[in-house]
């Protein structure tokens, strides 16, 4: 049986760093690995379809900020052709179930929506795949221009049926939406599932044209135009992708393949360090070493690093030996060649490669021999698994979750904080929410946690829970932090007066903080005395 967990095996958990804590953590995602499935359209309207194929696409991304794993669309579509399926199937429980095992899932997603005078209203069941029980549905429905609100909400509805003790609030969820015009998020979803390559070209375009921004339309796109083999163009829709967006991992490797198929070498290698210095898998480190390859630099540890997380992958042990035969290292790259060999016999240019070694004095160089004679050039790797991807950063934050358990319960509450605010920084509300609770959890004490769900509940709207939580913080340790929290909550709500005494008492606790003085400030120019 084809299993998804196969191809990240041989990249996340070979990598030294995390050794001593991959077996238990290859055991933490089980139980959590998700299908979501197109919802039925039972409106009568065909041209409402592209809303049935929204829900995977939103879903997903609010599943995998839940701690799930979620399954892609490629991934699904890999499962629908080897068995036998058109990529349009709405399969049937029993069909759902042979998808479902296909791809190692526990759980389905499964869903009807109907739109009636502008309404949209969705229905939701999760199927648990081990248990083969179908869970009682789950409803929302909203204005269909708030259709983001109400798959978020539905999403939300399904992680607590899946995890009961699942801790984030749903309006952390529901304010976690698109951000984007439904114009625009229906020419990305059209675009993601158009037929042919100029119809994806067109929809993917008139969406980033609305949302410059839009970090999902613009991975679509740019892979769209390298497909198309439009490098320049493709390298100018992914280098737009924001850096905070959790794609931004796929669209730096294609931002580098692109710019290394503009002979760009320079700009390929950066894309990719930036890529591998946030999940340093072998085949990233691999492409980084070959793009400074052709820019005529020794990028031996480079390679070596690639050949040392995966040494079952013959290509890396190709370059290498590639590499050491530059540097003049014809021993070793003897040895690597005969690795090579090893795991490929009918590898031609790893044959001539060996063959040419074994003839060189010790200490020849590759840039010796006339490029007429002999050129071998390192293998770029050009396939990227967002599968692999996906799962290797979520077995890291599997990793990190047990290496943090490990530590004392204050220290740890302050390492979630942290994460927490690190997510709030990038506006990855039900991420940051989850760590502030994890946080509290580890020591209820812990005032900087309430200070970040203050600083969240202001955020997605519930001032009243950002009080609360600011008001607890107080409790547990005075800080100007809390005291202009309230400020703001207070200079919100006109209170002027009220606003004036949080900041008097920020100032005595932190008399040069700068935020503090800037509120004072504020205040001063809406005629509020200062005491």
């Amino acid at each position: 049986m084809w299993s998804s967990w196969k191809l990240v095996a041989r990249s996340a958990l070979s990598l030294a760093m995390f050794t001593s804590a991959a077996a238990v953590c290859a055991q933490s995602p089980g139980g959590r690995v998700v299908l979501v499935l197109p919802f039925e359209n039972r409106s009568g309207n065909p041209s409402l379809n592209w809303i049935g194929d929204s829900f995977p696409y939103t879903l997903d991304k609010r599943l995998e900020s839940a701690r799930f794993l979620t399954i892609s669309h490629d991934d699904r579509a890999y499962a629908y052709d080897h068995l036998g399926l058109p990529g349009d199937f709405r399969p049937s429980r029993a069909s759902t179930i042979r998808i479902a095992q296909r791809l190692d899932a526990n759980y389905v997603i499964v869903g009807t929506f109907n739109v009636i005078n502008g309404q949209i209203t969705i229905q939701a069941r999760v199927l648990s795949v081990d248990g083969l029980q179908l869970s009682a549905p789950v409803e929302d429905g909203a204005e269909l221009n708030r259709l983001f609100d109400a798959e978020n909400a539905v999403a939300w509805k399904v992680a607590r049926v899946m995890d009961p003790h699942f801790n984030v609030t749903e309006q952390t969820f529901i304010t976690a939406g698109g951000n984007v015009p439904l114009a625009a998020f229906e020419d990305y979803i059209r675009g993601s599932n158009a037929p042919t390559p100029a119809e994806r070209i067109q929809r993917l375009t008139a969406a980033v044209n609305l949302v410059p921004t839009y970090a999902d339309a613009l991975l679509a796109l740019g892979k769209q135009q390298y497909t198309d083999r439009d490098y320049a163009a493709a390298a100018a829709s992914l280098a737009k992708v924001p850096s905070s967006s959790r794609v931004s991992l796929e669209a730096n490797f294609y931002l580098g393949l692109a710019r290394f198929n503009s002979a760009n070498y320079a700009g390929a290698e950066q894309a990719f360090a930036t890529l591998a210095g946030q999940l340093s898998l072998p085949e990233v480190v691999n492409d980084q070493a070959v793009a400074r390859s052709r820019q005529g630099k020794d990028a031996v540890a480079l390679f070596q690093q690639a050949s040392t997380a995966d040494p079952s992958d013959e290509d890396y042990h190709y370059n290498l030996a590639v590499s050491l035969f530059r540097r003049g290292d014809t021993a070793a790259a003897l040895r690597e060649a005969d690795a090579a060999l090893k795991l490929k016999q009918n590898d031609n240019e790893a044959g001539a490669l060996r063959a040419r070694l074994s003839l060189a004095a010790p200490g020849t160089r590759l840039s010796s021999i006339p490029e007429t004679v002999f050129s071998p050039v390192e293998r770029v790797r050009r396939d990227y698994s967002e599968t692999g991807f996906r799962q290797a950063a979520f077995q890291l934050d599997q990793m990190r979750a047990l290496q943090l358990a490990m530590l004392p319960p204050q220290q740890r509450a302050e390492q979630y904080v942290q994460l927490g605010n690190s997510y709030l920084n990038q506006n990855l509300l039900p991420e940051a929410e989850s760590e502030f609770q994890s946080a509290l959890e580890a020591d209820p004490a812990s005032w900087s946690a309430h200070i970040g769900l203050a600083n969240l509940r202001d955020r997605s709207g519930d001032a009243v829970s950002a009080r609360f939580e600011a008001l607890a913080a107080l409790k547990v340790k005075p800080s100007a932090a809390a005291f202009l929290e309230l400020a703001r909550l207070d200079l919100a709500d006109n209170m002027l007066s009220a606003a004036a005494s949080d900041v008097t008492h920020a100032l005595q606790l932190e008399p040069q903080n700068s935020a503090a003085l800037a509120m004072k400030l504020t205040l001063q120019q809406r005629g509020q005395q200062i005491p």
